[in-house]
């Protein structure tokens, strides 16, 4: 199964062979790759973000050459627009600033993708990425206005999960947004509930639209699982993201970016620790994979083959992924450090040391 890495100059396919894990192509070479995914319709998908000449989506039909397809863009901001930052005051950029997550649609709708991009925005392509379409109903929302930006100055839809069983039912989490469901593909949302915001003031902190979702992962075969790696901690829905539980301890820290969910048992999920807020570096500098297998009840922490001193790599939310088997993961780093395990995380192995600054790893199905 080929491994597609993005990263802040390029984006890398690694596939296994008999000598293992080796990097088989290169392509935009110098150019920020911020998302990528693998469509219904098996052509692959990048979204570039290359500063002042805006934000781009590549398509790929297996076997062929990257063909530049549509891109999504904001209708000009109105002027009696009254939407502001409430952290900052300023007004909200109705343009793309980051292009942040690709999602492929669901099994029925074969030319469906879904772009997640701060700020705060939802686009749907119908398709295959040649135009895409603002969701108004969550843009236009009186509640969208109060999130605010964590870690950037506004916030972004970084997490879009469909629901395998029902293709109009998708959830979402934004950055100081909270996680919101639709059950008719977007035309509505309702907030979800249960998280818990440590840093709001009393009384404030379970409030649905100010929480920080910094990723969400769901059990495909159960897919009323979800995990959700919080900026407070950790958090587990068994209702299909519409109510949240937290689990208090996870060793050596709670906080962190990232979470994968086995794709066929709901107990298992994988996350990468750090140390929280304006430090983000493994804690103690010793880079581990935190993983439960009984449904957040315990963890087992998991550095083998990861360096274990002078560690200082931060692991992005899409920089984790697990491949369809389970036993697969990849798992890259701000200092462009990309690992794979093949034993569901007991043991890691380096398979490129000094690739840039990691934005993504993702698991393509083999053409």
């Amino acid at each position: 199964m080929p491994l597609m890495v993005g990263t802040r100059k390029g984006l890398f396919t690694l596939d296994r062979h008999a000598g293992g894990w080796a990097v088989v192509d290169v392509s935009f070479l110098g150019e920020p790759v911020t998302a990528g995914v693998v469509g219904r319709d098996g052509s692959e998908y990048a979204a570039l973000g290359t500063g002042h000449f805006g934000s781009h989506i590549w398509r790929r039909s297996p076997g062929g050459t990257w063909t530049e397809v549509g891109a999504p863009a904001y209708p000009p901001r109105p002027h009696d627009a009254t939407d502001v930052s409430p952290m900052t005051q300023e007004p909200w950029p109705w343009t793309v600033q980051l292009l942040w997550t690709l999602e492929a649609g669901p099994s029925e709708r074969p030319d469906e993708l879904w772009c997640g991009t701060i700020p705060g925005g939802l686009f749907r392509s119908h398709d295959r990425g040649n135009s895409w379409e603002l969701v108004r109903s969550l843009w236009d929302m009186p509640e969208r206005t109060q999130w605010f930006g964590g870690g950037y100055d506004f916030p972004g839809i970084h997490s879009i999960s469909l629901d395998p069983r029902s293709p109009d039912t998708l959830l979402i989490a934004v950055s100081c947004g909270g996680a919101w469901v639709s059950d008719d593909a977007g035309a509505s949302w309702a907030p979800t509930h249960g998280m818990r915001n440590a840093y709001m003031p009393p009384g404030e902190e379970f409030t649905p639209i100010v929480q920080d979702p910094h990723r969400v992962a769901r059990c495909a075969a159960a897919p009323d699982v979800v995990w959700n790696q919080h900026h407070n901690g950790v958090f587990r829905s068994v209702d299909g993201g519409r109510n949240w539980n937290e689990i208090t301890e996870r060793p050596p820290a709670v906080f962190g970016l990232a979470v994968v969910a086995h794709p066929t048992n709901p107990d298992v999920a994988w996350f990468v620790p750090a140390v929280k807020d304006g430090m983000r570096v493994p804690v103690g500098g010793r880079l581990v994979v935190s993983r439960t297998r009984d449904g957040g009840k315990s963890f087992e922490v998991l550095g083998n083959g990861l360096p274990d001193e002078h560690a200082y790599d931060l692991v992005y939310r899409h920089a984790l992924d697990v491949d369809a088997t389970g036993e697969v993961l990849a798992m890259g780093s701000t200092t462009g450090s990309l690992w794979i395990s093949e034993d569901g995380g007991d043991h890691w192995a380096t398979v490129a040391p000094h690739l840039p600054p990691i934005h993504f790893t993702r698991f393509t199905p083999a053409q």
